[in-house]
């Protein structure tokens, strides 16, 4: 008989399944505890289960863990984790540290295929989606890895693929993340990134309360189209009519990445056509400088021109900010993950 990986069930798979062996209530939050608080990795370590409760636990279930295969750290103090799968098939995540706050970017899928052209990870193509568990222990192996030295905050699906396209195990794993009994990270502190799925977009403020981004990079269908493969089937007007459906809870904004591409993107009649077309829905801007990768076919553009063209937004009253590029060194920076092996 094959055991079910217990990491691999929803909250409201995991409850059945123990229901069904006869486990009370309070037993499933206690080893829900133990899973996700405590990290435990074999069923033996619920000390404060019954003998045996967990000789049933180990007939019907086995607790895996991903395995760090090499750490590489910039000198800005950013982590880059290469993280072995089950398969043999590789992800990377990122460990961003501030003064204020600890971020880890986390990957969805092996690879991508959207095919951003500013984007290293979509030269992998896509190997496939990553499971419920995958996306759950990049957290539990960089958590393990920090130990007490560094405690996660916030985490941003910003890492290797396309969310919206893996929803059906996205959003399972958010609800384990945000779990009080869980991980219990704040819904306010976990940013998923999209390059625009509509119709996925449009049910994002009914299956999860935390935060939407979105990867727009361009102010018109033709350079969108040109950059961002996506937007011919999803294009602006459309884009924009599933974040108008969206539901979103008062007070929240969108925040809206755009990666500044010198000459393409970054002109102040783009910076002007950005500030109308945004004016639709709450709004907020991250202006990202490209990031450099091996045969990019773009440049970054020089600082003041960053400044003019933010400040062209600032007048139209947005909150926009530039962010600071972390671990461009190591190839961990906003679009710079990619690993050759698992193109094969």
């Amino acid at each position: 008989m094959i055991l079910t990986n217990i990491k691999n069930l929803s909250l409201s798979e995991l409850s059945d399944r123990l229901k069904a062996l006869g486990f009370e209530g309070y037993r499933a939050r206690q080893v829900k505890r133990w899973l996700y608080q405590k990290d435990v990795t074999l069923f033996d370590e619920m000390t404060n289960l019954g003998k045996e409760y967990r000789r049933i636990l180990d007939e019907h279930f086995t607790i895996s863990s991903l395995s760090i295969q090499e750490v590489q750290e910039s000198s800005d103090g950013t982590r880059k984790y290469l993280i072995t799968l089950p398969d043999e098939k590789a992800i990377e995540a990122v460990m961003i540290p501030t003064e204020s706050r600890n971020t880890l970017c986390v990957s969805t899928q092996v690879g991508c295929a959207m095919g951003c052209g500013f984007c290293y990870t979509g030269t992998m193509g896509l190997a496939r989606n990553l499971t419920i568990f995958e996306i759950l222990d990049q957290v539990a192996v960089v958590r393990r890895d920090l130990k007490d030295k560094k405690k996660l905050t916030n985490l941003v699906f910003m890492g290797m693929g396309e969310p919206l396209v893996n929803t059906k195990n996205l959003y399972p794993a958010l609800e384990i993340l945000i779990d009080p009994e869980c991980f219990a990270f704040s819904r306010h502190h976990i940013t998923v990134s999209t390059v625009g799925i509509a119709p996925e977009i449009e049910k994002f403020g009914d299956k999860t309360p935390v935060k939407l981004a979105v990867s727009l990079h361009a102010t018109t269908d033709e350079v969108r189209s040109r950059i961002m493969p996506i937007n011919k089937k999803y294009p602006l007007k459309k884009l924009f009519e599933s974040l108008k459906k969206m539901s979103l809870p008062k007070r929240n904004r969108i925040t809206f990445e755009y990666v500044l591409l010198h000459g393409v993107n970054d002109s102040l009649d783009d910076a002007r056509r950005l500030a109308k077309l945004l004016a639709p829905v709450p709004a907020k801007i991250n202006l990202i400088l490209f990031n450099e990768f091996p045969g990019a076919p773009y440049k970054r553009p020089p600082d003041e021109w960053v400044l003019k063209f933010q400040k062209i937004l600032l007048d139209k009253g947005y909150v926009a900010v530039i962010r600071k590029s972390r671990g461009r060194d190591i190839l961990g920076a906003c679009g710079q993950l990619a690993i050759e092996k698992n193109a094969a």
